[in-house]
């Protein structure tokens, strides 16, 4: 009789306790709900193609030709020649200078993992916006090294507090991530607080890392202002990609640009390179996007931002005729993040709401925000009238049990 031998649990790695993805969390319990026959209401995942949104056709087009003209190996670890030059003359048309390095990625989530593990040490600390897009946070978990959260005020517009900033700075602090336009809040961040924020980083010698994925979705037609145009001298990496102006999410394009005064960032820069030949490279075929879609036809973005304009006009009216809920407009993006004036914690809300009314939403713990608050992130890309049968939803169950 052959013996089994003593098993041993192989467990996870602690540095994970404190990675978190509330966005996917609840999607689960949506998931729940739909095997039993419910129908959900998802205002919680931004991904456009879920709803009324279509990739630009000339983008498909340069995907499947290179596919066909064999571009299915490996490609330079910084990226296809082509897509790397033409990211670069994007940010020199937003006046972008001393620009250091361009690379490509899967996606910005990739670009941001890679360039927070070039730089930070055990020990060390990064300034990150509360609320926030969980990734940050869930980046440096996964390598050991403290968040170090700074307060976006609700009252001024959802910018960031200026001075919350400069009182959080200490001698471990490394960089500061700054979004915008923002996810979760929407906000769209004046000229004179970016200039706060690159005056902040001038005087500790900080980098910045300049999140600013949404910045062809401005919902009122104000000018996006590249944080880096601002701090030629200064080290900042400005990431973007196709996934939310080009409706691409899938695809995992995005890409960093780093600027700065070329003698302070080259080891730096060095260092990302070395991660990046060590994955290899990002995806191949999809690089023959880029060029098409920063040089080519703009005429989508048009109809985006019109439709994406009337649902937030919708959803802060909604949210501000609703008892215990106020909202600031967002500017940018297709999020919005009100606030929630009720006894029981905002993760209750939103999952109560979604078993009661199958309205999926995200609790604002998910994101981070300031102490004794609470919110939920709202997703405005469905339709108007899903939108508006969620609102009705949401409106009833305030109803039921807050009145």
């Amino acid at each position: 009789m052959q013996t089994v031998p003593n098993l041993r649990v192989v467990n996870a790695a602690t540095r994970l306790a404190n990675v978190r993805y509330a966005i996917r969390d609840m999607a689960v319990l949506a998931e729940q709900l739909t095997r039993e026959g419910k129908t959900i209401l998802p205002l919680n995942i931004g991904d456009p193609l879920n709803f009324d949104f279509c990739t630009p056709p000339h983008l498909i087009a340069a995907v499947e030709k290179a596919m066909r003209d064999g571009r299915n190996g490996y490609a330079p670890s910084l990226g296809i020649p082509e897509a790397v030059e033409a990211i670069r003359a994007e940010a020199e048309r937003k006046g972008i200078r001393n620009i250091q390095s361009v690379f490509l990625t899967a996606g910005v989530s990739e670009a941001l993992d890679i360039c927070l593990t070039a730089l930070v040490n055990s020990g060390e600390n990064v300034l990150t916006p509360s609320p926030e897009y969980p990734l940050y946070s869930a980046v440096l978990a996964k390598f050991g090294t403290q968040s170090n959260s700074y307060l976006l005020d609700e009252q001024n517009e959802w910018e960031p507090d200026l001075g919350d900033i400069a009182r959080k700075i200490n001698p471990g602090t490394r960089a500061i991530v700054v979004s915008n336009p923002n996810n979760p809040t929407g906000a769209v961040y004046s000229r004179q607080i970016l200039e706060g924020i690159v005056e902040l980083a001038r005087q500790h010698h900080l980098v910045i890392f300049a999140d600013e994925i949404y910045d062809k979705l401005i919902l009122d037609g104000e000018p996006h202002t590249s944080l880096a145009v601002l701090a030629p001298d200064i080290p900042v990496v400005t990431f973007n990609g196709l996934s939310k102006s080009y409706l691409v999410p899938g695809w995992r394009v995005g890409w960093g640009v780093v600027s700065g005064e070329a003698a302070t960032v080259k080891p730096y820069v060095e260092g990302i390179h070395q991660l990046l030949r060590a994955r290899l490279c990002s995806n191949h075929p999809q690089q023959y996007a880029v060029r098409p879609a920063l040089e080519g036809s703009q005429d989508h973005l048009a109809e985006v931002r019109g439709k994406l304009r009337a649902r937030r006009d919708l959803t802060v009216r909604a949210c501000r005729a609703t008892p215990h809920m106020s909202c600031v407009a967002p500017r940018g993006a297709f999020y919005a993040f009100p606030k929630i004036d009720i006894p029981d914690s905002d993760e209750q809300f939103v999952k109560q709401l979604l078993r009661e009314k199958h309205v999926l939403m995200v609790h604002g713990t998910g994101f981070g925000q300031a102490p004794g608050t609470k919110h939920v992130r709202i997703v405005f890309l469905p339709d108007e009238g899903t939108l508006t049968r969620a609102y009705e939803g949401l409106r009833a169950f305030i109803a039921e049990h807050y009145a």
